[in-house]
């Protein structure tokens, strides 16, 4: 797949089959997070790779829009360093989150971003050292309807290009 047609077909996916990921296809995913850019290249980020259903299903009640990732097969944590510190730590966090999410999209895996509004609560379920923080959690999962993965991107359902750009000025 090539990456514009990824970021072209790419859809936010909420439910999930009850299915394992293959280790080989988180191992990727993975990978892809740790392959992104970051300010200075400083790579300010850590991950935890969550399976156990106990534990998606009390991370999904750290957020109030979260709840997908009680069925996922899989929610990556992206830790960052105090967020408020530096502008770049959540763009970078983002970055990896993308990354993350198209490489899993190529592999037929829907995925969907999570905010965490109760990153203490989040911190007592997965056990990080207090330097690290948690802003957002991804869910990955085989889409409970595969048909998400070919059905074509919306009419009108993203702003037109000359909506958005503004060339040389406002």
């Amino acid at each position: 797949m090539l990456v514009s047609d990824a970021i072209r077909t790419k859809r936010a996916v909420r439910k999930f089959q009850d299915t394992p990921l293959p280790n080989d296809v988180v191992r990727a995913i993975l990978n892809a997070g740790r392959r992104s850019q970051s300010s200075k290249n400083n790579q300010a980020w850590q991950f935890i790779a969550v399976h156990d259903k106990a534990t998606l299903k009390a991370l999904s009640q750290c957020g109030e829009w979260a709840g997908h990732i009680a069925g996922a097969a899989l929610c990556v944590a992206i830790l960052t360093p105090e967020p408020t510190e530096k502008f770049q730590t959540m763009f970078d966090a983002g970055q990896a989150a993308a990354f993350m999410q198209l490489a899993a999209w190529e592999l037929g895996i829907g995925s969907c971003p999570a905010s965490i509004y109760e990153p203490e609560k989040a911190r007592e379920i997965l056990s990080f050292p207090p330097e690290w923080h948690l802003r957002i959690a991804l869910s990955f999962g085989i889409p409970l309807d595969e048909e998400k993965l070919s059905t074509p991107p919306k009419k009108g359902g993203r702003r037109a290009l000359e909506e958005v750009v503004h060339w040389d000025k406002w």
